[in-house]
């Protein structure tokens, strides 16, 4: 018998919060002296997902998980139809570094559609999840993007590091790099920021993020305003395309504000 959603809901809570005690192990083990620790992040990155696959492997046998070059996109039955993409850290220099703002995501495809998305920050203890058509939720708190369409000098605008070089921007409110495209895009869905650019990123990376927001009324787009989809990157391809992350009111006028150079 296939699991109800309840159940793989379950799961997902009780893996994504196992790999997140795990990760703390590693947290802020970087070499001070070095910028980025590689050493430190793949070890961790390893463990996690070896402790994640046992999980599913040892829980739904038949289930499959998202591995770049591996899919099979054929329409499958049973059990063999769901599909887990799990990231084991974003964020990975706030990671090594010691500073709070990363995490790791869960989501679950059922024939390739979203059926739910976790992403939690163990540091933090912020968990963000969601089932698609349902309410998003931050812990038990339901979410919701802020969408007056009326952007400020107290507006939040978050953004990736290299921003400043390719845009020139009037945007008249506060611009960040926090420094986690998951984390920037769960503050856009519970409206503690407006909007968010976002590059350079991945199916595997968004695949959690994107069931987050879009239950809290958000949405992905172009930055010529045209629909994103982001089933276009299941084969593992990097998602070059600048993309900008708000409610329906708020992204036409926050691209307003933003220039390409």
């Amino acid at each position: 018998m296939a699991p109800g959603i309840d159940q793989l809901s379950e799961f997902a809570m009780d893996a994504i919060h196992q790999a997140g005690e795990k990760a703390m192990a590693h947290y802020g083990k970087g070499k001070p002296q070095v910028r980025f620790d590689e050493s430190v992040v793949t070890e961790a990155e390893n463990q996690l997902t070896s402790v994640f696959q046992n999980r599913l492997e040892n829980k739904f046998p038949e289930h499959q998980i998202f591995r770049f070059g591996e899919l099979n996109e054929n329409y499958s039955h049973g059990q063999k139809r769901y599909l887990w993409i799990f990231d084991p850290l974003e964020g990975v220099a706030n990671f090594q570094g010691g500073i709070p703002i990363w995490g790791m995501s869960i989501a679950l495809l059922d024939n390739f559609w979203p059926t739910l998305g976790l992403f939690y920050m163990p540091a933090t203890g912020d968990l963000f999840h969601a089932r698609p058509g349902k309410d998003a939720f931050w812990g038990n708190e339901k979410i919701r993007v802020s969408d007056s369409g009326h952007i400020n000098d107290e507006s939040l605008l978050l953004t990736y590091s290299r921003f400043h070089q390719n845009y020139k921007t009037t945007f008249p409110g506060k611009i960040r790099s926090l420094g986690c495209a998951s984390a920037h895009i769960c503050y856009v869905a519970m409206g503690r920021a407006d909007a968010a650019v976002i590059t350079n990123d991945s199916f595997q990376g968004l695949a959690a993020a994107r069931v987050i927001l879009e239950s809290a009324g958000g949405k992905i787009c172009k930055m010529d305003g045209s629909d994103f989809h982001l089933n276009e990157y299941l084969d593992g391809q990097r998602i070059d395309d600048h993309l900008i992350v708000a409610g329906a009111e708020n992204l036409s006028q926050a691209r307003r504000f933003l220039q390409r150079l």
